[in-house]
Order: structure tokens, then sequence, then C-alpha cells
């Protein structure tokens, strides 16, 4: 199982700064990997953790990642499909994988939050439908010109569209969901699976087994998906996989390696001690050292 880290995108802690030191800490220790993800607003009044008040964009912060490393993968977990027309995003990240040099691993959703979709313009309704023509249509505007789309909600005119990313035929492609129909969704579409914060870490064999099955009645080879956990490390007591000492986290990695995750990566931003506006961001920057050194790969 590869280890990854989540870079810091929440809270006081997210500073450019902070997120230049722990990028290139990360790939000194031998990480695969680094991570971030979305969140528009926060509707006034909602009860939505502290953790998502305040969040930098995941594709511009993994550029300034990418400008101070050269090895490690960068990844969005995730990035919501309908925030965007797919030809926006498909520039976004076909020069993300150009300026990185073909590290790019794209982590889409559907997303859930209501105003969100207020915000941006777009329904709703058929969130499924809607992400598989989106889909279809960024794998267009990545392959080869001139290129032309037309589906009933995206459509592309004849048009070249370039730079092409670094990754042909396109950079891997991972979909976050829990609901049966995202996870036959992801092994009939998708390189891979990235599991939510709110995951039962015991039960993700589940999902995955869900994945594997779409992949193999669409006849692909379930083995070559990819299956990605956010790992919410907290700072609390035992309560749960991830949790306690550093050593207990350690030690929770076999179990899900065990349950077909082939990737994990520590995530701080969902503990309140962290990914709070009023967290301390030196705390919070000192505890995620310790946990890039315990969870370091063996090399």
């Amino acid at each position: 199982m590869e280890i990854g880290f989540a870079l810091p995108v929440s809270g006081a802690w997210a500073t450019p700064g902070n997120v230049s030191e722990l990028a290139r800490r990360a790939e000194a220790l031998g990480y695969r990997s680094l991570w971030t993800f979305q969140r528009l607003l926060v509707p006034a009044g909602s009860r939505l953790p502290p953790v998502y008040t305040s969040v930098l964009d995941p594709v511009v912060t993994l550029a300034h990642a990418a400008a101070v490393t050269d090895r490690v993968r960068l990844g969005t977990a995730i990035v919501n499909m309908p925030f965007q027309p797919p030809v926006l995003l498909a520039k976004q990240l076909a020069t993300l994988d150009v300026l990185s040099g073909g590290r790019l691993d794209v982590g889409l959703g559907l997303g859930w939050q209501p105003e969100e979709f207020t915000a941006a313009g777009t329904p709703y309704e058929r969130r499924g439908a809607r992400a598989e023509e989106y889909l279809a249509c960024l794998r267009a505007l990545w392959g080869p010109d001139p290129v032309t789309f037309s589906g009933r909600l995206y459509q592309v005119p004849s048009a070249v569209v370039l730079p092409k990313p670094v990754q042909q035929p396109a950079p891997p492609v991972l979909l976050g969901g829990a609901a049966p129909r995202a996870l036959e969704r992801v092994g009939r579409l998708a390189d891979g699976w990235i599991s939510a914060s709110r995951a039962d870490l015991t039960d993700l064999a589940t999902s995955i087994g869900l994945v594997r099955d779409s992949a193999r009645t669409h006849g692909r080879d379930p083995h070559a998906l990819r299956f990605v956990c956010r790992g919410v490390v907290r700072g609390v007591p035992r309560d749960g996989p991830l949790t306690g000492s550093l050593e207990d986290v350690r030690s929770d990695l076999p179990a899900l390696a065990a349950q077909g995750v082939t990737e994990l990566f520590a995530d701080l931003n969902f503990d309140p001690a962290i990914g709070s506006p009023r967290a301390d961001p030196a705390a919070a920057v000192r505890r995620a050292h310790e946990v890039l050194e315990a969870l370091a790969p063996e090399r």
C-alpha cells in the first residue's frame, strides 16, 4: 500500500509557506502523493464542521506544490465536476499536468451541498447522469484534435484544444462516492475510487468489492484499479482506526491494506484541532511533521 499526505488546505495552517514546507518534506521522506480537497462556501447558519470554513482551491494549491517538488504525485480529492464547464476544468488540469511534468491524479466527485450548486449556477438534479457525460467530455478534450463533443448537456464545437496532458491518453481519473450506483460507475468508467472523510474505515472492503464487481461485469480488470483511502488522522484518545498514538495509527495500516486499499493518504485537515480557522497554525505544523515522520514509507 502506497502512502500519501494531504496538504494544509483548511483553516489557519493553510498558508503558502506551510504548503511548500510540508510538500517538500513529504517528498524527501518518500511519500507517493500529495492531496487537496474542495469546498466553495459554507452557507450562513450552517452546522458544517469548522474545518470547512476556509479551504484553499484544490487545483491552485497543487500548482503551488508542483513548483517546489520534483517527483511526488499530485491529487485532487476531490474536485466536483458540476461546478465548472468541462472545457475549463480540462484546461486547468492539463495545465497542471504539464507544469508538474505529468504527476497529476484527477479525483472527481458529484458534490452534495445544494447551496454550492446554486452559487455555481448548476442544477442539483441528475448529478450522476451529468457526471458520466462530463467525464466523457473531459477525455475528449484531452484527446486528439480537432476535438468535437456533442452530448445532451455538454457540447464542444470542432476545435484545437492545447496543450494536452503529459500523461496520455489522459491523467488517471478516480471518482468519489459511496452509494451503490456511484460505486458501479467507478468500476465501469474510472481508474479507481477515493473514499470520503466520513467513510467507515473498518468496512472499506465492501465498497471496494462493489467497484471490482462492476469492473468485471463491464469487461475490465478489477485488479488494475486503484483504491485510495482518505485517512483522517485525529489526535484524540483511541476510538477507531487512525486515532490514538502514532504507533496506533501506524499499526492500523496493514488492516487497511488487507481490505484492498492500494494507497492511503494521511489527512490532518479534518481534525478540528488542525483544520479550523481558530486552530494554532504552529502547533498544526508541528503535528504534521510528527505524522510525516511516523508514517513515512519504508525505503
